[in-house]
């Protein structure tokens, strides 16, 4: 980086909304901003949950059931860093942009909840989205606990999504059981 480049810290503030400059700017940002996915401007926790459904479904080509929980355990690790400097390089506690959350959490759902055909993995996707959105009970709990742009609160951007994940997961045993 010149003299004349901007720092991370630098070029946020002059960000009002994250854009592929911002992106390619930090390492951090790519990951928290999932690839780009976190740039749509409209639902990008939408985009970014539907990235990670598609990506799992390339992944499972390649990797086994206990190399699969090892990356998400990695990513839930990296996204907490990254979460952390790019919330922190955009002056917002959880930047609507920041969509590693929704990626690792339906991941981890996926993981958990698989095999499932089609219309399985649909409802699982439609079960999250609504957690994650509308933030009933323990989803707005965990939501307003970590709060900040400190560590504390890079895994609070991740912990709401895990909490989500949690009750889509519920929701998914309680259908199979009584199903």
């Amino acid at each position: 980086m010149s003299p004349a480049s901007p720092t991370p810290a630098t070029a946020a503030r002059r960000v009002l909304r994250p854009d592929v400059g911002f992106l390619l700017l930090h390492p951090a940002h790519f990951v928290a901003l999932g690839a780009g996915a976190g740039l749509s401007r409209v639902a990008p926790g939408t985009v970014g949950t539907f990235w990670a459904w598609l990506s799992y479904l390339v992944l499972q080509q390649w990797l086994g059931t206990m190399q699969i929980g090892l990356l998400i355990a990695a990513s839930a690790v990296l996204g907490w860093w990254a979460c952390t400097l790019t919330a922190r390089h955009l002056g917002v506690a959880d930047p609507p942009a920041v969509v590693w959350d929704e990626i690792v959490a339906f991941w981890l759902v996926l993981w958990l909840a698989m095999p499932m055909g089609g219309w399985g993995q649909f409802w699982a996707f439609v079960l999250f989205r609504f957690f994650d959105a509308a933030k009933p009970g323990p989803v707005g709990w965990a939501d307003r606990v970590c709060k900040g742009l400190g560590w504390r609160g890079g895994f609070g951007i991740l912990w709401d999504d895990l909490v989500a994940a949690f009750c889509t997961l519920l929701v998914i045993a309680l259908w199979r059981f009584f199903a």
